[in-house]
């Protein structure tokens, strides 16, 4: 069981993932205050999953240089791995916004393409794989 989290500074797609079924299902995003999760609402995940991993979408540019929202994406996986103690994979998470839009039929902002961006990323993790952070 894998948590994957699409991190946004508005809101934070969340999906929970299931290796040996290879399937994973959106729940409900996060919101950010001031760029900053809400950690109880982490921590009640984390007892309510209990994942054996956490998974964080890597924002990358298409060439595969940094991003402006890199940093701050390691620096959510980098809080998680501290906090928690857990084991925190990054995965690309290229074009996975426009993914879940085609997957739920939403174009606009919303917090289930954000959940469904999850679901992709905790995908991508299982097909190849992540950096351990």
């Amino acid at each position: 069981m894998i948590l994957a989290f699409d991190y946004g500074t508005q809101k934070i797609g969340v999906a929970c993932g299931n290796e040996l079924l290879g399937t994973a299902s959106p729940l409900k995003a996060l919101p950010c205050k001031n760029t900053q999760p809400n950690w109880d609402d982490i921590a009640a995940l984390l007892k309510e999953w209990e994942p054996e991993a956490l998974v964080v979408g890597l924002p990358l540019n298409m060439d595969g240089t940094d991003s402006e929202s890199t940093a701050r994406a390691k620096k959510f996986a980098g809080r998680l791995k501290g906090r928690f103690g857990m084991k925190v994979w990054l995965v690309d998470e290229r074009l996975t916004t426009r993914e879940a839009r085609e997957r739920t039929g939403i174009q606009k902002a919303d917090s289930r393409v954000d959940s469904m961006a999850a679901v992709i990323i905790a995908e991508g993790f299982w097909s190849e794989g992540g950096q351990p952070v």
